[in-house]
């Protein structure tokens, strides 16, 4: 397994179209009341913690950058963007409720149970897309970083930086406005 420095992986917190059940893709939609208190607990979790020489990373898309300003407000000095961390593109399926897409009326709205959405959409970029772009980014992390992004991006990073196989991406924990802590091939959940 390869050495990857401690990283925090944030994700950010809920949309309008979150909260409607909508496949956002590379598309936006703000944050919601409920999105704003996640990012603020994120901003309250990082700040007890130790953050000295750590780089501060986000997507560019708003959501993750507007959840990267209130998270970070005060504890970084520059927020840079990377496209890298933008979240999966989903071709014809951005902006759509899930329950519109073929097989997509799953009978939960967990995100769990519409993975093969992300995966199988037409023109997407497909789960191989997403972690060959998430492993050049690793590749390119030079220390300690804050990284701000996607529920898939993020469950892409975290696959990687634990090793495991595409086939457990689902077993991965999600979740909107959540910090995961990883170091040396261990996960821990902080919020």
């Amino acid at each position: 397994m390869p050495d990857f420095p401690p990283l925090y992986i944030l994700r950010h917190g809920q949309t309008h179209w979150n909260a409607e059940h909508r496949v956002q893709g590379q598309l936006n939609s703000p944050l919601t009341d409920l999105g704003h208190r996640q990012a603020a607990e994120q901003h309250r979790i990082l700040s007890g913690r130790d953050l000295t020489g750590f780089r501060f990373l986000s997507s560019p898309q708003g959501r993750a950058f507007q959840t990267a300003a209130i998270a970070l407000e005060g504890l970084a000095m520059r927020i840079d963007t990377d496209p890298r961390l933008a979240e999966i593109t989903v071709g014809e399926y951005e902006g759509r409720r899930r329950a519109e897409l073929p097989d997509g009326g799953a009978a939960d709205e967990s995100e769990e149970s519409a993975l093969h959405l992300y995966d199988s959409a037409p023109g997407g970029e497909g789960f191989a897309g997403l972690r060959a772009r998430c492993a050049a980014f690793l590749d390119d992390l030079k220390g300690p970083s804050v990284l701000v992004t996607h529920g898939m991006t993020s469950r892409m990073l975290r696959l990687i930086l634990l090793d495991r196989d595409m086939s457990e991406m689902g077993a991965l924990p999600g979740g909107q406005g959540v910090i995961y802590y990883l170091e040396q091939g261990v996960q821990h959940r902080l919020t």
